[in-house]
């Protein structure tokens, strides 16, 4: 599967702006990775994009029910499909790969950091600064929904410091299309 393969199907299966503006913040931190480790960014960029796509359809079911219907398409890698499960902690499936890793590290992040750019009055990633994120971490009212614990694990999984992780990500972000309405995230 490739990139425009793997938006088409997540658009199709994700209603929400906000989820899919989810992904597409996944995906570009992803890419940034791949990029910085000279992996290959097609293979990072659809792991990004297709890891929460049956979220609306299935909440219960999330991630078995994705990762299950991609088997079937038979166009999805077993790493790709592997890192998916292992995105979820609670799928039981371990992160083995560089891969698997990234999307863990990544996941939860760009919600931190897309939270951040929301309470801006410009609502732009682009005027988020490393300081004012790591506050943000910190305040656990903030972005509540946003798992501390499993940022600073998947950090670590990663071998990369938290701070330095945080600031990749936000690179990440900030390097994307700012919507039309201004918002953080990326048009496809």
């Amino acid at each position: 599967m490739n990139r425009a393969d793997a938006y088409a199907l997540m658009v199709e299966f994700t209603p929400s702006a906000s989820l899919q503006r989810h992904m597409l913040n996944v995906e570009a931190a992803m890419r940034w990775y791949a990029r910085n480790w000279g992996e290959d960014e097609e293979r990072y960029a659809v792991t990004g994009l297709l890891h929460d796509f049956d979220y609306e359809r299935h909440p219960q079911e999330h991630p078995f029910w994705g990762v299950e219907f991609l088997r079937v398409r038979g166009d999805v890698p077993e790493d790709v499909l592997d890192a998916i499960m292992g995105h979820a902690t609670y799928s039981g499936v371990p992160r083995e790969s560089r891969l698997s890793r990234t999307l863990f590290a990544v996941d939860e992040l760009t919600g931190l950091v897309q939270a951040a750019a929301l309470v801006r009055p410009d609502r732009d990633v682009r005027g988020v600064e490393l300081a004012s994120l790591k506050k943000k971490f910190r305040n656990r009212a903030f972005a509540g929904g946003v798992n501390r614990d499993e940022v600073e694990l998947g950090a670590q999984e990663l071998g990369v410091p938290l701070d330095e992780h945080m600031q990749h990500v936000l690179d990440a972000m900030k390097g994307m299309e700012p919507e039309p309405d201004g918002a953080a995230g990326a048009t496809a």
